[in-house]
């Protein structure tokens, strides 16, 4: 039988070739009927029914482990008197054949090798443990006796893995399935038993998780003959239990008893007609049950199917065109290729590599990435967050104690004293801290060298990957040239640095200036000094209240905070007068007398030792020597100046011990003095309580008055300190200043010398390396793999359009297939008329035939066509309208399209 909807089916087919010839799967989603069902549901033996022949292989457990996608396609009969479509092939003798599209060029005419066949190929991919696999065999059966069909064959749903099945064998099933009936152009047959409950059907269940509304689901009720004496299942074909668009349709299989005993399958064809004939609950419907009917239904909605789908697939074909005909074009123009274009070919790819090089810094780049920084904004980030946050991490002082600068102040001052900061002492402090600049401002320029390296890989088409020699030999040029630009935009910033520390100028307008600094001093350290009354008072009230708890609790009350207190009242008016003496006495007579005065002092508390005990011989001569070269003492009562340094904290004075000529050093007269003493004799207990006594008291007031607790730094006196804290926040504005000058010079010099300039130079340095006719044959090197994908990707287009065209003569009107039939001369009705063109719908009902003419004949006995539908609207057209002809049951008629 020839019937526009097989040509309709042999079109869909000639599609799935195609698609599974160039990219092995379908990714057009063509139209397909896809069984599904539970293991031993009977799939198998409907599919058997419906070809008619015995062909797939039976066993225990799963046996379907690949999808099988099987094409009927139905041949034309040579005989006038042939069987009917769908007869048993047992009872006919037209040649029939099965091919497999892995197996080329072969033809089986034994459908006990296309049962053998399938096994093998299943073993061959899925192996030998009942696992499955995804990739699909493809078999196509050529009879007479079928009516063209595309169905597909998937595992039966498992629930318990047995033998060597893997254990997760019910979810690799429902994923597969799933995969098949989620199309939304596949009509699932679901496949049920109907001696089991319908609201067990696995089938069903995965039926209605993607096809809700049971519009493309077709159901089929196997082993009803199995059924329960007493039931039946005429409200589920009724569709009253399960409503479905399609139906149920109920089928009566070979039993394995049938299949054991040879029973043919036409034998089982009758016995099936039987039942449903002579069954009281199904005689009346027997005409909608059955495998013929079933194969008759499932033609005519696969028909429908397909005529419904047809523009849906006609657009995405022109949406895969579009997209193969993009990846195409970025291979490159192969008309382009020859051996005069060559020049030009690599002069476009270079001159595309530069522009990509210099859009990527630029930010205008096409393929900007949303992932992360890159380009021009990478390199913004290095300036401002990387570069910027690690010099604001810089302290300026934090390497220098008050050591260093006490021993810079002295060392600048030489011999002679000073009654003002010395400017020399700031110089040479800045100056290194100065120098902690260029760490991070050169590691600034490597930042920005390895952003632009990292452009330089990433940039350029896809064309320019057909030529991986070319896009090597461009990638070292521009390296090449972004190392040579490394060097002067490194030396330029040290450079910057070196200029800073060349020149302190103090006279800068942000620079913060002695007397403002020490203004910021002194209010510092009166602020301080208000904080730590503060603090002692509020300890001394809250010992006294401890006091008074005790004294109320009847406690004793210890003495010796109160003598405390008293003793240092008693001190303070005595030390008062040193200090004023001391400020109208020279720098030697201030510490002749207040030695003296520490001397009388100790001999009245208790006859202490005289400060340079043991000592006064060379005592001197020591602490001059050990000043010049660096022998400083650490601890107060060691050797050297900073005992005389305590002899003064000890009389709180806070001006004494300024420098070696004021506090370490007595005068030469008291030195004289001091030789010409003799040493009073005293016990050794005597002299150990004394030594105990001087010492205890010059730690109390060394931890006291010093800043720097219990470290080994000697003491600061109030005017070191000060001094101390005035360089300090000279150095720290003075550093702010140059950081922030750095901060903004380092930036514009990396820019220019490497950035900018590369920028530049690029396109001239590319074309002066490579642009030689020598090298030509060389970079134009094409990748094999490159060269296979464009093939593939040529050949996957010429595919496309093939099927373009092919589908494209049938999209017609409203989404509906549609032509224009000629209704020529002798309609077949005895009467003659104009040649028109009569509009017919070929989603219409069956029948009668109509008549055409032959295109281009002059015979008035019409040409009979069997179209096998009847025109749905009478509507006339002259033949000027752009009309088209195809072939059509091997006869050319005109039909006219939409859009033409």
């Amino acid at each position: 039988m020839a019937a526009l909807g097989e040509d309709l089916l042999g079109i869909v087919n000639k599609l799935q070739d195609l698609v599974f010839n160039t990219i092995g799967n379908d990714s057009l989603d063509l139209p397909q009927i896809v069984v599904v069902g539970s293991q031993s549901s009977g799939k198998s033996s409907v599919l058997e029914n419906i070809v008619g022949r015995d062909f797939l292989p039976r066993g225990s457990g799963i046996v379907t482990r690949r999808p099988l996608i099987l094409q009927l396609i139905n041949v034309p009969s040579e005989e006038e008197d042939a069987p009917e479509a769908h007869t048993a092939a047992s009872v006919a003798t037209q040649p029939e054949w099965a091919e497999f599209h892995h197996i080329p060029n072969r033809r089986f005419t034994e459908f006990q090798d296309v049962k053998r066949e399938i096994e093998n190929e299943t073993a061959r991919i899925a192996g030998n443990n009942k696992g499955i696999n995804r990739s699909p065999i493809n078999l196509k059966i050529y009879s007479p006796h079928v009516l063209s069909l595309t169905l597909v064959d998937l595992p039966g749903l498992t629930k318990v893995p047995i033998g060597d099945q893997p254990t997760d064998i019910e979810k690799q099933t429902r994923n597969l399935i799933s995969e098949y009936i989620a199309k939304p152009n596949s009509i699932i047959l679901a496949v049920s038993p109907a001696n089991v409950d319908i609201v067990n059907s696995e089938a069903l269940k995965l039926a209605r998780h993607v096809d809700p509304l049971g519009r493309r689901t077709i159901g089929v009720l196997t082993k009803i003959d199995l059924m329960d004496h007493g039931t039946n299942a005429m409200d589920i074909l009724s569709g009253r239990v399960y409503p479905l668009k399609l139906g149920f349709i109920g089928v009566v299989n070979r039993s394995q008893q049938d299949i054991q005993g040879n029973k043919t399958l036409s034998e089982a064809l009758k016995s099936e007609a039987d039942f449903f004939k002579h069954h009281p609950a199904y005689r009346n419907m027997a005409n909608r049950c059955g495998t013929q009917f079933l194969a008759k239904s499932l033609n005519t909605t696969l028909m429908a199917h397909i005529r419904e789908r047809l523009p849906d697939i006609k657009a995405r074909l022109n949406t895969l065109m579009g997209q193969t005909q993009q990846e195409l074009a970025s291979y490159g123009d192969m008309h382009f290729s020859g051996k005069e274009h060559k020049g030009a070919l690599i002069l476009q790819l270079m001159t595309r590599f530069a522009s990509s090089f210099i859009a990527s810094i630029d930010g205008t780049s096409t393929e900007i990435s949303t992932k992360e920084l890159c380009g021009g904004a990478r390199i913004y980030y290095i300036f401002n967050s990387v570069f910027g946050n690690s010099l604001e991490t810089i302290d300026p002082t934090t390497n220098l104690s008050a050591l260093d600068i006490r021993t810079a102040i002295r060392n600048s001052t030489g011999p002679r004293p000073s009654l003002f900061v010395p400017e020399l002492a700031f110089d040479l402090l800045v100056k290194p801290q100065i120098k902690l600049l260029e760490v991070p401002s050169q590691r600034c320029v490597e930042l920005v060298y390895e952003e632009l390296i990292k452009i330089c890989h990433t940039c350029g088409s896809t064309e320019l990957t057909r030529f991986p020699r070319l896009q090597t030999k461009l990638i070292e040029v521009v390296s090449d040239l972004l190392r040579e630009r490394l060097g002067p935009a490194s030396q330029y910033v040290e450079s910057l640095i070196s200029i800073q520390r060349a020149y302190i100028n103090t006279n800068h307008p942000n620079f913060l200036g002695a007397a403002t600094a020490m203004s910021n001093v002194v209010s510092n350290k009166q602020e301080k000094e208000r904080r730590k009354l503060i603090q002692e008072e509020k300890e001394r009230k809250e010992q006294r209240r401890k006091k008074e708890l005790e004294a109320t609790n009847g406690g004793e009350t210890p003495e010796e905070g109160e003598d405390a207190v008293p003793e240092k009242l008693e001190n303070l008016p005595h030390r008062k007068h040193l200090q004023k003496t001391s400020r109208s006495m020279s720098p030697a007579i201030r510490e002749n007398g207040t030695s003296a005065m520490v001397s009388s002092m100790n001999g009245l508390r208790g006859g202490s030792p005289p400060r340079f005990n043991g000592q006064a011989a060379g005592g001197a001569r020591d602490s001059f020597l050990n000043y010049f070269f660096g022998k400083d003492g650490g601890l107060p009562g060691g050797t050297g100046f900073p005992q005389a340094a305590s002899s003064a904290q000890l009389m709180g004075n806070p001006n004494l011990g300024r420098h070696v000529s004021q506090s370490a050093e007595p005068s030469i007269t008291q030195s004289i003095r001091r030789q010409e003493e003799r040493p009073v004799q005293r016990t050794p207990a005597q002299q150990a309580r004394e030594d105990d006594y001087e010492l205890g008291r010059a730690q109390r007031d060394y931890n006291y008055d010093s800043p720097f607790g219990n470290n080994a730094e000697p003491a600061l006196t109030d005017r070191e300190a000060m001094e101390t804290e005035l360089i300090r926040a000279l150095i720290s504005s003075y550093f702010n200043i140059v950081r922030e000058s750095i901060a903004d010079q380092v930036p514009k010099a990396v820019m220019h010398l490497l950035v900018n300039h590369s920028k530049d130079v690029v396109q001239n340095r590319l074309v002066s390396e490579l642009y030689r006719e020598d090298l030509f044959g060389e970079l134009l090197y094409e990748d094999d793999a490159v060269k296979n994908e464009r093939e593939k990707c040529e050949k996957l287009l010429r595919t496309y359009k093939e099927a373009a065209k092919i589908v494209g003569e049938w999209v017609g009107i409203n989404g509906k297939v549609m032509g224009w039939v000629m209704n020529g001369v002798g309609d077949g009705h005895g009467k003659k008329t104009t040649p028109r063109l009569k509009l017919v719908d070929y989603a219409a009902p069956t029948f009668p035939a109509l008549y055409a003419s032959p295109l281009g004949t002059k015979n008035e006995l019409p040409a009979k066509v069997a179209l096998g539908i009847t025109p749905c609207t009478n509507l006339y057209q002259p033949l000027s309208q752009g009309a088209v002809h195809i072939s059509l049951c091997r006869h050319k008629v005109y039909v006219y399209t939409a859009g033409r």
